[in-house]
């Protein structure tokens, strides 16, 4: 009989390395034969009407009498009967299409924004609103300035655009708010920033005292100023400050056309601000959360929230493929 159990223990190992080697060689197989498609990525669109409902249906279940919940559920069953029948007064609410965007130093999620705007335009009518959600300390000039360029595609079809700020937007962050019809934040969002900053170490003394010659070679005066390597000077730093001037005066024509009632000269320092101050300056036009905004938006209008999910590299999916494993069977 022990022999048996024995016998059984290692059996069921046995089968469980087999299951794993099947899910990983299965696992990797799917991964090739989805890079061959072609495909750069995938939309995940969620209904959040549907999201909330489901959330005070729950909630309501564990806090109603029987009676009463099998009351609201009825109704809410009426509800949604009705819905499907696509009455006159259906047909008339506005679509609010939701987007999150957490930016970093680079503005990578430039490259989920495009698609995911490009994707709402082909539906969104005049009578419909964008809502971002907007988190970013701000970074790289080209890169928050192609993302305010991306939402500024939305105003140029003459749909509505509200952006939400419940942590940061500055500096290129706020660039990118700027271009909304209306900008709401939390009370202690932090806001502003309108200012240019650039920075680099420079190793040229380190090398001339071990005796290391650096060598650059450029063709136009002003090909390069700053350098890490070389020997930089007043001129280099002097062209350097006009550059950044010269970007910071972009900066705040760009605010300007976007927010004539922001006092340019006066937010243009470089400092932030929280979200009640900012109210007061007029860099945000409401005191709010993007949770409070959409909740409120539930009963007037169909809320989606749409998310463009990339194609991930082959290396990229094996790790995470393997990273997930190794959590089921830890």
């Amino acid at each position: 009989m022990e022999h048996l159990i024995e016998y059984g223990i290692f059996f069921a190992k046995f089968m469980t390395v087999i299951l794993v080697l099947v899910i990983v060689a299965g696992g990797i197989f799917i991964m090739i034969f989805r890079s061959r498609t072609g495909m750069d990525g995938h939309l995940n669109i969620t209904n959040l009407n549907s999201k909330f409902e489901t959330m005070g249906l729950m909630l309501n279940s564990q806090i109603l009498p029987k009676k009463e919940f099998k009351k609201t559920v009825k109704e809410h069953k009426a509800l949604l009967k009705k819905k499907d029948k696509g009455t006159d007064l259906d047909k008339k609410r506005k679509r609010v299409f939701v987007i999150d965007f957490k930016g970093d130093i680079r503005a990578t999620e430039v490259t989920s924004l495009r698609e995911e705007i490009t994707a709402i335009l082909t539906v969104a009518t005049t009578g419909d609103e964008v809502l971002v959600k907007l988190e970013s300390a701000g970074g790289t000039v080209h890169g928050y300035g192609l993302a305010a360029s991306q939402l500024k595609r939305i105003r140029d079809k003459g749909i509505h655009l509200t952006i939400a700020v419940d942590k940061v937007a500055a500096s290129g962050g706020y660039m990118m708010a700027c271009v909304a019809h209306k900008i709401i934040a939390a009370p202690f969002a932090i806001i502003g920033s309108v200012g240019v900053l650039a920075q680099m170490p420079n190793f040229n003394r380190l090398l001339k005292k071990h005796d290391i010659d650096f060598e650059e070679i450029t063709a136009g005066k002003y090909k390069r100023t700053l350098t890490l390597f070389g020997e930089n000077t007043d001129e280099d730093r002097e062209k350097m400050r006009e550059e950044l001037a010269d970007i910071h005066l972009l900066f705040k024509e760009f605010i300007h056309e976007n927010r004539s009632q922001v006092d340019v000269e006066k937010i243009a320092t470089g400092e932030h601000w929280h979200g009640k101050r900012a109210l007061e300056l007029k860099l945000v036009d409401e005191l709010r959360t993007s949770d409070d905004y959409l909740s409120s938006s539930v009963n007037t209008a169909d809320i989606f929230e749409i998310d463009y999910e990339r194609k991930k590299s082959m290396s990229e999916k094996i790790i995470s493929f393997g990273i997930k494993l190794l959590d089921h069977f830890s």
